[in-house]
């Protein structure tokens, strides 16, 4: 008999997500599900890329860290793993989850995974009119240098995965609340037109899905918002009745909090219409959403709704988009100012004659107009600068050609210059088209540790 409530824990907020807190959750949340989100709008084009070269590669490069990490207080405990880990690569990603857990001497793990939302065979033959959003290009302006085409998968393509007894969950690019909408759906048995219920899911999946930013992470300021014991950061929860109203918390003793204000800043991050956010399963609406602080840590999630969905998907393109050339020196102790401003007039000098003066271009002085630019001027001298410059170019050999031009006020520039360092690398950039949601077809592959 299915409980009126469950328990959903994040256990990463983006792929460089800390482990720690997502132990502290496996072993002592009481989880039913553990959901790790881990892919950017870039992360997975870059991963792409990684796969290009190697058809091995393509997954989240901490994958294997995570489950040596979790599964086998996840195992003990009967907590399921959802992730999108899998990234350019879900299936690959699922035989080293079944690797990680011979390792750890658990050979009855299975492993589903949900492949579909690669497009990029279908939108290159029959897509190539798209427009681009927020552009005014379409995706066949875009096709000479395109890496890859991602859409949008919801709630509904992780069904199957977990009508199966996989206890880990693998998927490429799913709507970041989707992960967490997916189990609830499941559990509770909502339908795939119960748009109220669908719209609170999507609430709850969206509070959680950065991880500490709920808990006091990227909200903390020393003096205005002081947050208890950051080093301990711990991960939320969110304990979720068949209302689909939650409880937002997390492990007693961990540290940060859990608060109307942390969720408030969560509720708002990245929401452009709060009464019209679009996701593949619904568009939800988070207008009438009440937060209410119940106890220490604990705050109750009331008043979210949804409309139906759209007819489409978003599809992330990556595409190639040039290189950038970058190098930095720093400068200390009195004139550093105006060595640094003499440093920087002299590169760009320099790169002017070698014919880059239209190209795309930051000269900045960190410490003093890196962020704000010339409005950004400090009222008083600063002890120490440090000069960056960076140029946006067509080719690798422009791009060594800038860094080194950097590099070279060593003996070329003002007095004092050091901690010289270059770098080069590909523009890996993304963009977004709409296709129709009849045009993906999902699959699920369940792996065990003999297939």
């Amino acid at each position: 008999m299915h409980k009126t409530t469950i328990r959903i824990g994040a256990g990463a907020g983006y792929s460089g997500d800390r482990i720690p807190p997502a132990v502290e959750l496996a072993e002592k949340g009481q989880l039913d599900y553990l959901v790790f989100e881990c892919l950017a709008e870039r992360t997975i084009a870059l991963a792409q890329l990684e796969r290009s070269k190697d058809p091995a590669a393509g997954f989240d490069p901490m994958l294997q860290a995570r489950m040596r990490a979790v599964l086998p207080a996840c195992i003990r405990h009967g907590t399921r793993i959802i992730s999108n880990m899998g990234a350019a690569n879900p299936l690959q990603a699922g035989h080293a989850v079944l690797a990680v857990a011979r390792e750890l001497g658990l050979p009855q793990l299975k492993v589903a995974v949900v492949l579909g939302d690669d497009v990029l065979a279908t939108l290159t033959q029959t897509g190539l009119a798209l427009p681009v959003l927020e552009s005014t290009q379409t995706l066949a302006d875009l096709q000479p240098q395109l890496i890859s085409a991602n859409a949008y998968l919801g709630a509904e393509a992780l069904l199957p995965a977990l009508q199966t007894d996989a206890q880990v969950i693998i998927t490429g690019r799913v709507a970041d609340p989707a992960l967490f909408l997916a189990p609830l759906m499941h559990h509770f048995g909502w339908a795939p037109d119960d748009w109220q219920s669908l719209g609170k899911g999507v609430l709850v999946g969206h509070l959680l899905e950065c991880a500490a930013q709920i808990t006091g992470g990227y909200f903390a300021d020393p003096g205005y918002k002081d947050v208890p014991q950051m080093a301990r950061l711990g991960f939320p929860l969110a304990e979720v009745s068949a209302s689909g109203d939650a409880v937002i918390t997390k492990v007693a003793g961990s540290g940060g909090w859990v608060t109307v204000a942390t969720c408030t800043e969560q509720l708002l991050y990245e929401i452009e219409n709060p009464a019209r956010y679009l996701q593949p399963d619904v568009v939800a609406d988070f207008s009438q959403v009440q937060l209410t602080q119940v106890g220490p840590d604990r705050v109750q999630v009331t008043g979210g709704n949804g409309h139906p969905c759209t007819d489409t998907f978003k599809v992330t393109l990556g595409y190639r988009d040039g290189f950038i050339g970058e190098g930095q020196m720093s400068y200390a102790g009195p004139g550093a100012q105006a060595r640094g401003q003499l440093a920087l007039d002299l590169v760009r000098q320099r790169l002017a004659d070698a014919g880059y003066a239209e190209l795309e271009s930051r000269y900045d002085l960190i410490g003093v107009n890196a962020i704000f630019g010339a409005s950004g001027q400090v009222p008083s001298e600063p002890a120490e600068v440090r000069a960056r410059v960076a140029l946006r170019v067509p080719t690798l050999q422009q791009a060594q050609h800038v860094a080194h031009e950097v590099e070279a006020l060593y003996l070329n520039g003002p007095a004092g210059g050091g901690g010289a360092t270059r770098s080069v690398r590909e523009v890996i950039a993304a963009a977004a088209v709409l296709m129709p949601r009849s045009a993906v077809h999902t699959t699920t592959v369940l792996l065990t540790q003999d297939h």
